[in-house]
């Protein structure tokens, strides 16, 4: 099993309630509607939480400035992931959600990985 993650900025004209609304109550359930196209074992959304918590967090490690939100979305294999990604429909499908996630991410200051995940 592989995850591919994104760590994500809100468009900087959203605020973070808005931006975490869109992205469950609407980009999700588009997500999940394509369950067929991209063969998705599982989605995870986890937003941000406005605490001063996360600000000492960062700070006493020295870190850059918090992301809005992650999200998880796990696949077979890596070549599950490519085979859905490539394909005539995933192709359509990628161009569908990168418009609908232009509404919300500030994709200049997010980014995005693929990662196996070790519990310890």
């Amino acid at each position: 099993m592989i995850k591919f993650v994104m760590c994500l900025h809100r468009h900087p004209d959203m605020t973070r309630e808005q931006f975490q609304d869109y992205w469950k109550n609407s980009h999700a359930p588009l997500f999940n509607s394509f369950v067929e196209t991209h063969g998705a074992k599982r989605y995870v959304q986890d937003h941000t939480i406005d605490t001063p918590m996360n600000d000492m967090l960062r700070e006493s490690r020295g870190m850059v400035e918090a992301f809005d939100g992650i999200a998880e979305v796990w696949f077979e294999s890596e070549q599950a992931f490519i085979d859905a990604m490539s394909s005539e429909e995933g192709q359509k499908l990628g161009a569908i959600l990168h418009d609908d996630e232009s509404k919300f991410i500030d994709h200049a200051r997010s980014t995005a990985f693929l990662a196996t995940e070790h519990e310890v």
